[in-house]
């Protein structure tokens, strides 16, 4: 169960740990001949009821030199590297510790200056307070200071790149960036903006526009200039400065499905269905020792308790890996039989409701399984890349009794969403309203669930001018 819920890449990680721990397996096609010599020391008695002794030097030599538990050499010279490269470049904190020497600071201002960078979150903000910093440097740097002077140098770090670095809310991270763009170039358009940011910033955020504009004196082209301008700012610009050493993490599918005049063609990627075997030399070391005649020492049955147990993890592994593949492909089969109209044209309007305990019974498996499967699994169809999770929905009847998907109705409420009037967009009574029309039984509290779910805002936040 534990293997089953494992996604592609911890799964990868997972192999390599087995590999490295245990040297009795191996990365490649199966080297026994048939299933039975596979199977054939589980029917050898057990080592401890071994009585005769024999030459096992050769082995012993190698026994005592303990570097085999270590490392492992598995791979060939043609075998694929998978080795993850190394993000290079320089931080975002990095980037901003270098321009403080761009500035005339003596030691002690200097070392504010660092402190202060170094307590800027992800997003470039300053979330703790000026008094706690003062009290922070004096316990835990011997550096004494106050409030006044730590805001002088917080004030010099608001003016690094990237723009709006050091706030210590959105309000003033915006202010800043405005403050710089009217410092190049004054317009009437940023002076606005500026006017929202100062004076109507809690009307601004809860898109009051009509207060706004009666406070300012303007008209609505003159607001929407303004707000257009606050639009075009960045309210996380640490985050900006800091993607670029981020390693893109990329989803790795683990199905492919191509749909071939009607029929379905399913793969499980391969890197789901590694090539393991039992290290042969392992398992002849078994065979060798039931066949000696002399008495064995303790030192060597300690030896071969001891490699027993190795095959035995080993085969375990094997047959662990394998149930995972099986009940991979079982469930995703019975999920495209299930929802086969979708797989067939990708319109998620004709995705079936569908729930855990319905692919359960189909293939006579517990709910928690599928459960495994369906979070943290994807499939690379014509139509995009899917989590399994995204095929099951509850059921909601219509007007004519018929069951459909819920995930057919957010598509819908995103549809109306999207065509909406953004000067008077739809409220969610206004929304079930039109859906009980297209003949959707569905309340106005059941409108308002499905569109955070779907994380669309009320329709007072969706207002533009």
């Amino acid at each position: 169960m534990k293997m089953l819920q494992l996604p592609t890449v911890a799964l990868e990680a997972r192999i390599k740990e087995e590999l490295e721990a245990n040297p009795a397996l191996d990365e490649g096609a199966e080297s026994f001949d048939n299933e039975e010599e596979y199977d054939s020391y589980d029917d050898q008695p057990e080592v401890s009821e071994a009585e005769k002794e024999f030459d096992f030097s050769d082995y012993m030599d190698d026994f005592d030199d303990p570097s085999y538990k270590y490392s492992i050499r598995n791979k060939g010279a043609d075998d694929e590297d998978r080795s993850m490269p190394i993000v290079g470049g320089k931080s975002f904190i990095d980037r901003l510790e270098e321009q403080i020497g761009e500035y005339s600071l003596d030691d002690h201002k200097y070392q504010l200056a660092l402190h202060l960078v170094g307590s800027l979150d992800e997003s470039g903000y300053l979330r703790r307070d000026i008094e706690s910093i003062v009290d922070d440097l004096a316990f835990t740097q011997n550096i004494f200071t106050n409030a006044v002077e730590l805001e002088e140098v917080l004030k010099v770090i608001q003016q690094f790149d990237p723009p709006g670095v050091g706030a210590r809310d959105l309000q003033e991270c915006l202010l800043l960036q405005v403050e710089r763009k009217l410092e190049k170039h004054r317009s009437l358009e940023l002076i606005t903006a500026k006017d929202i940011l100062v004076n109507n910033f809690d009307a601004f955020t809860k898109k009051h526009y009509s207060k706004i504009s009666e406070k300012l004196e303007i008209d609505d082209d003159a607001l929407k200039t303004g707000l257009d301008e606050i639009l075009k700012l960045n309210p996380k610009p640490g985050n900006t400065a800091s993607s670029s050493n981020k390693p893109i993490e990329h989803i790795v599918p683990d199905f492919t499905l191509n749909v071939r005049d009607g029929q379905f063609e399913l793969f499980l990627n391969s890197r789901n269905a590694p090539e393991l075997r039992v290290n042969r030399e392992y398992h002849q070391m078994i065979e060798g020792y039931q066949k000696q005649k002399d008495k064995p020492s303790k030192s060597q049955k300690d030896a071969m308790m001891f490699i027993k147990q190795k095959l035995d993890s080993a085969k375990w592994f094997i047959d662990a890996i394998k149930q995972r593949q099986n009940t991979l492909m079982t469930t995703m089969e019975a999920i495209l039989n299930y929802q086969k109209e979708f797989f067939l044209e990708g319109d998620e309007t004709k995705l079936k409701p569908m729930i855990l305990k319905d692919i359960a019974e189909e293939i006579n498996m517990d709910i928690s399984t599928i459960s495994r499967v369906a979070n943290s699994k994807y499939i690379q169809t014509p139509y995009g890349t899917y989590l399994l999770k995204y095929f099951f929905s509850e059921s909601l009847s219509t007007t004519n009794g018929e069951e459909v998907s819920t995930r057919e109705v957010k598509r819908i409420l995103q549809d109306l969403i999207g065509e909406e009037d953004k000067r008077k967009p739809l409220t969610d009574e206004k929304l079930a309203k039109y859906l009980k029309e297209k003949g959707y039984n569905i309340a106005r509290r059941t409108v308002a669930k499905y569109r955070e779910q779907l994380n669309i805002p009320v329709a007072r936040l969706r207002k533009e001018i």
